[in-house]
């Protein structure tokens, strides 16, 4: 495979300076220096870089969402009633798990929920590829962030050389995240568990070793504290002093209670000398007193929107309800019978969902932008209640 190589070249804006083939020769002393066998460097690069992945880089989201709606399409009928039932199904691994490193089981379950759907779409060629050609062709032709893309790519071989994983084993995004809970490279070689003691750490297959690597990593780089929630929907008094809100400004929720501030349930605080901050995402919408391990739920990944998902999804699996107080111009999540409504009658419109099973991906959503657009609606992309009365009025 790698005969031919020789002139190939990047051409556009992330043009490399040298052939694939040079740049691989060039980068091989370094992977030696990593300890990285010269035999498992050329096998494993013996490769033709996945040049898609510029544009993968470069693609902006194709749909804009509104934060209700990016928390409707993740905290849905199929994540909760699956999320409860690998609850069950895994319930002396979570144990364990919630033993030796203290994160709730529900918040471990969402993340992974969120992160791959349990397990369901770590191997599906349709969002995932083989990763070391994706993390060559950034090593090698990707001018931003190069640094960082070599070490993956080192991070890689790594892996391959200690005998974890071959490569045609690792599949994951563009990016290279991989397995269960989407671990990058470096988190698969520093925060990954040998959790079920076969000798490798392999965050495929069974979820043991991803959930607790998982764990570890809230705990070691998020700074989780064992027995203390993520936080809590909040409502606010009359003419509540919004100085209050500072981004910094924490305080025990036996404080933020005498300040006027209650759970929006009604429910009374479990822990009130636990620290929160207030947050309000959208001004009018619901309000959250978040505590520390809502940031370390952020330092995972590091956007609110997917921390609140993940949170809200754990509570939801736990048996608590949606959000008391709703998001201006929201509406309610669709039920999953809904949502298999919507994609069936899509399909006999002739606009193609990639299936019928209630679970929203791109290619749902592209569906129902092409019918939206098709009617004279903006075309969000959004699988909501309107675009389902919408097509029933069409049929």
């Amino acid at each position: 495979m790698a005969g031919g190589l020789a002139a190939l070249v990047v051409s556009g804006p992330a043009e490399a300076r040298q052939s694939f083939e040079r740049w691989r020769a060039s980068f091989r002393p370094r992977a030696l220096r990593r300890g990285i066998s010269g035999a498992t460097y050329d096998r494993v690069m013996a490769i033709k870089p996945d040049t898609s992945v510029y544009a993968k880089q470069r693609h902006q989201p194709e749909f804009k969402e509104q934060l209700w709606q990016y928390l409707n399409r993740r905290v849905s009928d199929w994540r909760i009633g699956l999320g409860q039932q690998r609850v069950q199904e895994y319930a002396a691994l979570l144990d364990r798990i919630e033993r030796d490193y203290g994160v709730d089981r529900y918040l471990l379950v969402a993340l992974w929920g969120i992160e791959s759907g349990y397990g369901t779409l770590i191997d599906s060629r349709t969002y995932m590829r083989p990763v070391i050609p994706s993390l060559a062709a950034l090593a090698w032709g990707e001018p931003r962030r190069r640094r960082y893309w070599e070490q993956e790519l080192l991070n890689a071989l790594v892996i391959v050389h200690r005998g974890w994983a071959e490569p045609e084993q690792m599949v994951g995004s563009w990016a290279g995240a991989m397995g269960h809970t989407q671990w990058m490279p470096e988190v698969w070689l520093n925060m990954g568990v040998d959790y079920d003691g076969d000798g490798r750490i392999f965050p495929f297959g069974r979820p043991d070793d991803a959930l607790a690597g998982a764990a570890r990593y809230l705990v070691e780089r998020g700074r989780y504290r064992r027995g203390q929630s993520w936080g809590c929907e909040a409502r606010l008094p009359s003419r509540f002093n919004m100085r209050l809100a500072g981004r910094k400004t924490y305080r025990t929720y036996a404080k933020w209670r005498s300040l006027g501030v209650t759970r929006a349930d009604g429910k009374p605080f479990a822990r009130s000398g636990d620290k929160a901050r207030l947050w309000i995402p959208v001004k009018g919408g619901p309000s959250f007193l978040i505590g520390r391990n809502f940031t370390a739920v952020y330092r995972f990944n590091p956007a609110r929107s997917y921390t609140l998902s993940i949170v809200h999804l754990a509570d939801r699996i736990r048996g608590d309800g949606p959000f008391v107080q709703e998001f201006p111009g929201g509406e309610r999540a669709p039920t999953l019978a809904e949502l298999q409504e919507l994609q069936r009658r899509l399909t006999a419109l002739g606009f193609d969902t990639g299936g019928t099973d209630g679970r929203v991906g791109n290619i749902t959503k592209r569906a129902v932008a092409a019918f939206q657009r098709k009617v004279g609606m903006k075309a969000d992309g959004y699988p909501g209640l309107k675009v389902l009365a919408l097509l029933r009025q069409s049929q």
